[in-house]
């Protein structure tokens, strides 16, 4: 549990001291923090990525991998599973989680859900990481409609 806490403070920090950088951060300055934010989360998606899978070489289905991230990767940063995987069978898939932990301190108004993108960014690095190291290149967004809920959409690049 103190794992748990300790991460959300970490994460809380290094999103509050990017945009503490600039005090009126325009759209050039927005996207520059969450690229700095996603490229932390894909670095350490990579390390989990090459850590958690022991026994699995290679996830050889997409399917597979995305059910990895599900389980085991989601079990290892929040202590829990995602709640929902969605696909379309062609390379796209929707990941639920209901309960987002890194939402559940934040309120509920509208002023936060404005604020939540910023808080989802290193967790679509980790995602795109973890799929890199797994062998497959993706394309990572998140979406809020209602706090503590998200959605993660992963797109798997063909080549």
């Amino acid at each position: 549990m103190a794992d748990a806490v300790l991460f959300e403070f970490l994460h809380t920090e290094m999103v509050a001291e990017l945009w503490a950088r600039d005090p009126d951060p325009g759209s050039g300055g927005k996207k520059k923090s969450l690229s700095v934010l996603e490229g932390l989360g894909f670095r350490v998606g990579q390390a989990l990525g090459e850590r958690l899978p022991r026994e699995t070489l290679a996830f050889r289905e997409e399917l597979d991998a995305l059910k990895f991230l599900c389980k085991d990767l989601w079990a290892a940063m929040f202590q829990k599973h995602m709640d929902g995987l969605r696909t379309n069978h062609q390379g796209t898939y929707v990941l639920q989680d209901n309960s987002f932990p890194l939402f559940i301190t934040m309120g509920s108004g509208s002023q936060y859900l404005e604020e939540a993108p910023k808080f989802l960014a290193f967790t679509c690095g980790l995602l795109c990481g973890a799929l890199h190291t797994l062998g497959f290149q993706s394309l990572v967004t998140a979406s809020v409609a209602a706090l503590p809920a998200c959605k993660f959409q992963v797109v798997i690049q063909k080549y």
